[in-house]
């Protein structure tokens, strides 16, 4: 585990908020993944597309991707029709 990493998991362990953007929006929210983050803000579940910082994230690493305060969330999801 690299440092951040380790401070990460701290700070979940701590409870910490983080303030972070979200589709251009400023949230608070609890440290973690990237997936503990979808889930807090209601995603949990969903077919989304993520990006961290304007890189795509796959589904299977968000669970491995710290989010640190500061950081640009996007979450896209599909629509239907045309």
């Amino acid at each position: 585990m690299t440092s951040a990493t380790n401070d990460l998991a701290s700070d979940a362990a701590r409870g910490q908020e983080i303030s972070v953007s979200v589709n251009a929006e400023a949230r608070r929210v609890g440290a973690g993944s990237l997936a503990d983050v979808l889930v807090a803000l209601g995603y949990g579940g969903q077919k989304v597309a993520t990006a961290l910082n304007g890189e795509f994230v796959p589904e299977r690493m968000r669970a491995d991707t710290p989010v640190a305060s500061g950081d640009r969330i996007e979450v896209l999801s599909a629509r239907q029709g045309g």
